[in-house]
């Protein structure tokens, strides 16, 4: 890794991100209730999910902040432990102050995950700006770091993973698993 990128992940306490584009692929769905309306909902990847707890467990804080408002979003924020969920926010800056002030964390202690123009104004005020792999072009310019994954497709995984990584937690997530190098039964002979 990077030591720049590094040093960034190092200083982490608090993850935020956008969530239609970062934490989703950008689609909306819309399906029909019971009553006849329609009802927005969203599609989440399980491995963004775990790790998401992954860094609760190691005391790194994560948030949303969105645009929009739904409540798949809510109860995706609860089943993932984020401490921050603020919905139908597109100026984001009074929030990310708001956060601030609550968490007591430093600008340089927050890394921000983002994926479009709303995002821009928060990523150029955090220690750690990330733009997932499907982001407009003028935010990937302003991101330290770019993901290769796509949102929705493991972007926030791969975020959560070199968090870790730099906190110096990921290989006991490795060993919990039994995934540790050292861990693998010897091949049959």
């Amino acid at each position: 890794m990077n030591p720049d990128i590094r040093a960034r992940a190092a200083r982490v306490k608090l993850l935020l991100m956008d969530v239609d584009g970062v934490l989703t692929d950008g689609h909306l769905i819309n399906v029909p209730g019971p009553d006849g309306k329609m009802y927005e909902t969203k599609m989440f990847d399980s491995q963004d999910g775990i790790s998401l707890q992954w860094l609760s467990w190691h005391g790194i804080e994560t948030g949303v902040i969105s645009g929009r408002v739904s409540p798949a979003t809510e109860t995706r924020a609860r089943q993932v432990n984020m401490t921050y969920i603020y919905q139908g926010h597109i100026e984001k800056i009074p929030i990310l102050e708001e956060i601030r002030q609550k968490s007591a964390i430093a600008l340089e202690e927050i890394a921000y995950a983002g994926d479009d123009l709303t995002d821009l104004v928060v990523m150029r005020r955090v220690g750690f700006a990330i733009a997932v792999a499907n982001a407009r072009e003028e935010v990937k310019r302003a991101a330290h770091y770019v993901t290769s994954a796509r949102g929705g497709s493991g972007a926030v995984r791969e975020i959560a993973e070199m968090l870790l990584e730099a906190h110096g937690k990921w290989q006991d997530i490795l060993k919990k698993y039994e995934a540790g190098e050292a861990l693998r039964p010897p091949a049959p002979e």
